[in-house]
């Protein structure tokens, strides 16, 4: 099962990654580049509304130029990924965004209020993001205690980000940038956005090994125009508090980024992560609260030139007590490493080619699963429950699977206050390297998918 349901409750778990610099849809921006790297996609910004756009002609005081910068932004997402094997019982195994096999999905409905920070601008500066977002990608992206009991159906409604944002000129001319509230994680490439990254679909990495939203602080440091520090505290990954978190302990960040390495062309991003995960009620209150999670994320970021751009992606897991207390009284644990590749050329101006190679090592059995129900990832990280689409038997010897996906994105300037249209097809070859035979309901050692998603932006 994936290392944040599974691992964290009977069995469960992340863009959650660019924008601006204080990213409007990410958390600190800690990915400034990597929508440019990723699949070409330096544009996306939308056709926003200035909510409050008279004030700004109308009054020079601070307010009305504060309430002026207030924008409104809408995206409609949809997909399909078509199994020819028709899985029983439907679900393509290992696949969060698509995991109904040969069926179409409105994967998100997004509106976005927000106040963004000036990056450029190192003066006391305060803004914030709401982001509602409706669709079957929010089944995934729940926080216990927040809205992780209000839905059943396959479409659900979440509060995707509602943070405060700060910006303060203190200690480096950089300054120091803070959020606060709800918050998507900023570890690992890929986000929730869909035109944060170049494919419809996730690696296994960012679906099983990387967090997904937190209800804390984050912080990002500018400590010169090459180093960044970021460090944060926060309930757990997908939890709040009281007895909507699965354990009584904080967990928190700490990393660093290097910034115009190699003339401009590379970006090297460092986040771990540390703090218990588990759920009580799967392995007890002292080994949820004292067994530690350890989350290892680093990514390198290289723009070869105008068309072509490299990402590499490398991350280590580690928790001590998924499994409870061992035969001789230790804390029994579970690991997985991965690493992840991609490429991105860019053909023309509306088209570009992407690729994406994947080698995830899940050496317990314990991280990747399919979540049957449209609840039960959330109750798996809860604990309480949580069936699942069983992959090879926890007492095999550990999986290693290869992931390899094509595709192109098509995207054309369309003007007409449409901020972004996108088509994305893709094809995809997932297979388990060492002789399990996880897809397809376990009749198969490889499973091949292929379709796409489109998405409309406003």
């Amino acid at each position: 099962m994936p290392e944040r349901a599974r691992i964290t409750g009977a069995c469960p778990g992340v863009a959650g990654k660019g924008k601006a610099i204080m990213k409007p849809n990410r958390t600190l921006g800690c990915f400034l580049v990597i929508t440019g790297i990723l699949g070409g996609l330096s544009t996306t910004a939308r056709a926003q509304v200035h909510v409050f756009s008279g004030l700004r002609h109308d009054s020079n005081t601070g307010l009305a130029r504060w309430l002026g910068d207030i924008t409104l932004s809408a995206q409609i997402e949809g997909g399909i990924m078509a199994n020819p094997a028709r899985p029983q019982p439907g679900y393509n195994y290992g696949d969060f965004l698509a995991d109904h096999a040969n069926q179409v999905q409105l994967n998100q409905a997004e509106f976005t209020l927000q106040k963004a920070i000036d990056p450029t601008r190192n003066t006391y500066q305060v803004g914030f993001t709401l982001e509602g977002m409706y669709g079957s990608d929010a089944r995934y992206y729940q926080v216990l205690g927040i809205s992780d009991r209000e839905w059943n159906a396959r479409y659900q409604l979440i509060p995707a980000q509602a943070h405060m944002d700060v910006h303060l000129p203190w200690l480096t001319r950089g300054g120091l940038d803070m959020q606060a509230g709800i918050l998507q994680a900023p570890m690992g490439v890929e986000g929730l956005d869909p035109t944060s990254r170049p494919f419809y679909t996730l690696a296994y990495t960012s679906e099983y090994s990387v967090p997904f939203e937190h209800v804390g602080a984050m912080f990002n440091w500018h400590v010169t125009p090459m180093v960044d520090v970021t460090f944060g505290i926060d309930t757990g990954n997908q939890t709040s508090f009281g007895h909507a978190d699965n354990n009584s302990a904080p967990a928190g960040y700490f990393g660093f980024n290097l910034n115009h390495l190699a003339h401009g062309k590379l970006r090297i991003v460092e986040l771990s992560r540390v703090g218990p995960e588990n759920s009580w009620r799967a392995i007890g209150h002292y080994e949820a609260d004292h067994t530690q999670r350890f989350w290892n994320d680093i990514s390198a970021y290289y723009q070869v030139n105008d068309r072509l751009s490299l990402t590499a992606e490398f991350n280590y897991l580690h928790d001590e007590g998924t499994r409870g207390i061992g035969a001789r009284g230790q804390f029994a644990g579970v690991d997985a490493e991965s690493f992840v590749s991609f490429l991105s050329y860019r053909i023309n101006r509306d088209l570009t080619f992407n690729y994406r190679g994947e080698i995830y090592r899940d050496n317990n059995n314990a991280m990747v699963a399919t979540f049957r129900g449209n609840n039960a990832y959330m109750q798996a990280l809860a604990g309480t429950g949580g069936a699942v689409v069983p992959g090879p038997s926890a007492s095999s010897h550990g999986t290693t699977y290869g992931e390899m996906t094509l595709g192109v994105s098509y995207r054309p300037q369309l003007g007409h206050h449409i901020g972004v249209f996108m088509l994305r097809p893709e094809i995809r070859f997932d297979r388990a390297l060492n002789g399990t035979m996880p897809f397809n309901g376990g009749r198969n050692n490889g499973m091949f998918t292929f379709g796409g998603d489109a998405v409309i932006g406003f």
